[in-house]
């Protein structure tokens, strides 16, 4: 039977309590005598104290289970997942000049930008320091196992993120539906599913056949994932998504949306467009009304949405084939697993 998506919520829930709690606790420092870094050290909590997900966490830790580990064994590495994603959103919101981040200020908006980058460099060491512990429960096979996997998931996203920024940079609109999948693939699918799935299998135990099926679902859920994703950020609740609507479109992000706009209005149209994002940020903000008016028009956002749906549909049905341990508890992890996946095309935050 598959996990409702309330229960799904709700572990999602517990699980971002208990990695929460391992991190404040035990893995940040709390205080200095030194002013300075006593500063740093308040900025390194942040945005872990911020209200968010943990989906990449709760994905870890199931499919830990799913292959028959104990959750006590991947908690260490689930909770260093949470730590990837705070202090690469740091770089990212420096580098795309963002506002807001999960209903607040970004750090660099709080702070100056140096010390925000500082901070995310920190936090990027503290990651390797606290995955270093599980050699305490973990045999040294395992251990080592997952730092190549930490170190695989951490390139793959830097790389998208270089793909991305580099569109912006160099003003490409010369863009197809592949070159966005392929940085997706990069950017997302490997840091919020591939990777959080292959750690949790690689501690429990998962063969090497089911961690490349994992790479093949994870790679259609992460892009599917970032499709919604993008489809938000043009027509979210403000209240619920927790950074400023239409910020892509400020930003300059080549979404996939963008991508099929340019691809199918007129050429006065995509010249008016490509001059919109020439634009500074607070002159684009002005236009980006116009850009909204065409998206609407030629429905980007309806053929992103049936795109999003048709990748996560297909990255299940790879998910129910994958050879889960045949016992209740991990059945039961590998449903939630289908619930998170189901959420990603349907949450609304």
């Amino acid at each position: 039977m598959t996990m409702k998506t309330e229960s799904m919520l709700s572990e999602m829930v517990r699980v971002k309590s208990s990695v929460d709690k391992l991190i404040l606790k035990d893995f940040l420092p709390k205080q200095s005598p030194i002013p300075e870094v006593d500063l740093l050290y308040k900025m390194l909590r942040d945005y872990p104290a911020r209200p968010a997900k943990g989906m990449r966490a709760l994905m870890c830790l199931e499919s830990c289970k799913a292959f028959g580990g104990k959750e006590a064994d991947i908690m260490i590495t689930a909770a260093c997942i949470e730590i990837f994603q705070h202090w690469i959103l740091i770089h990212d919101d420096i580098e795309d000049g963002s506002e807001m981040r999960r209903g607040s200020p970004a750090l660099h908006k709080k702070y100056d930008w140096r010390l925000a980058l500082n901070a995310g460099d920190a936090l990027h060491a503290i990651m390797w320091g606290a995955l270093l512990r599980n050699a305490k429960r973990l045999s040294e096979k395992k251990t080592l196992a997952v730092l190549q996997e930490f170190f695989t998931m951490v390139s793959k996203t830097t790389e998208g993120q270089h793909i991305e920024l580099g569109w912006v940079v160099n003003d490409r609109w010369d863009l197809t539906e592949q070159d966005y999948f392929a940085m997706c693939t990069h950017k997302t699918s490997w840091y919020t599913v591939i990777g959080p799935m292959r750690l949790g299998g690689v501690v429990g135990g998962a063969d090497e056949a089911s961690l490349e099926v994992l790479v093949e679902a994870g790679t259609k859920l992460g892009v599917g994932f970032q499709i919604h994703d993008d489809i938000l950020n043009l027509s979210a609740d403000p209240s619920k998504y927790g950074k400023e609507i239409g910020d892509d479109l400020l930003e300059g992000k080549r979404t996939l949306m963008l991508i099929r706009l340019i691809s199918r209005c007129t050429d006065t149209e995509r010249e008016k467009v490509r001059a919109v994002f020439r634009l500074p940020r607070d002159l684009r903000k002005k236009e980006t009304p116009y850009v909204m008016d065409l998206i609407q028009k030629y429905d980007t956002i309806g053929y992103a949405r049936q795109m999003s749906t048709r990748l996560v549909s297909e990255a299940r049905a790879m998910l129910h084939d994958v050879k889960w341990k045949r016992v209740p508890a991990a059945l039961e992890a590998a449903d939630c697993l289908d619930a998170i996946a189901k959420f990603a095309v349907e949450r609304d935050w």
